[in-house]
């Protein structure tokens, strides 16, 4: 496997992408740039596009495009990320995506490979509607998966669990109406060049993280 991987992680909200994040992060030593994340870290840090970002933000207005990219370019040429990088939540559209090549180009760098998780919505909505957190300690159960052994209740405290506001089911389908609709264009132009990696997400996290190891063993060096 080479050594400097450039990864995006595509899929709906609930389809595991967390969870083989946090393996990849584990094993190999990627860094997981999620576009909260690092706008979050932009103006914290009181970088000159973070406080662009920031003034936007603090109008109630949405962060622009030309910001965002902005924000990645900094953190993906940063000395934090020379091991490799798992982009989620970024590119969103394909501008973005278009974008995004054009600067790794100028660098003489690439995406090497686009893995999309594959599930159902019937199984989204159930995997996070069906999510239930204790708010202190940050705990998290899920009513189907893996259930409190007290209804409602934290297994340690024996506290109630609440459901968080955009996990409800009406919210989930709307996030998932919209991941649909700005996502398709990029599993089409992530084919085109031969990177896509669809992935079925329904199987076990063990499974699937199998399936992500062989792909990236794969790569050309």
């Amino acid at each position: 496997m080479k050594k400097n991987i450039h990864i995006i992680l595509l899929g709906p909200p609930g389809c595991g992408k967390g969870t083989q994040a946090q393996k990849l992060i584990r094993e190999f030593g990627f860094v997981q740039l999620s576009t909260g994340d690092m706008l979050r870290a932009a103006i914290s840090k009181g970088t000159e596009i973070g406080m662009q970002a920031k003034s936007i933000i603090d109008k109630g207005e949405l962060v622009s495009d030309e910001i965002v990219i902005g924000i990645v370019r900094d953190r993906i040429f940063s000395t934090e990320c020379e091991c490799g990088y798992m982009l989620d939540g970024f590119p969103r559209t394909l501008a973005q995506a278009e974008k995004l090549d054009q600067i790794l180009s100028d660098r003489n760098q690439k995406i090497d490979v686009v893995f999309r998780l594959c599930v159902p919505d019937d199984m989204a909505i159930r995997r996070i509607a069906g999510r239930r957190f204790h708010i202190t300690s940050g705990r998290s159960y899920n009513i189907e998966f893996n259930p409190p052994k007290i209804e409602g209740r934290d297994d340690i405290t024996g506290e109630k669990l609440v459901q968080r506001e955009d996990d409800k089911e009406e919210i989930v389908q709307s996030r998932l109406n919209t991941y649909h609709e700005l996502t398709e264009p990029l599993v089409r132009y992530y084919q085109k060049q031969g990177i896509l990696k669809a992935i079925d997400g329904t199987g076990s996290p063990e499974n699937i993280y199998a399936e992500i190891k062989q792909t990236l063993n794969e790569v050309p060096a």
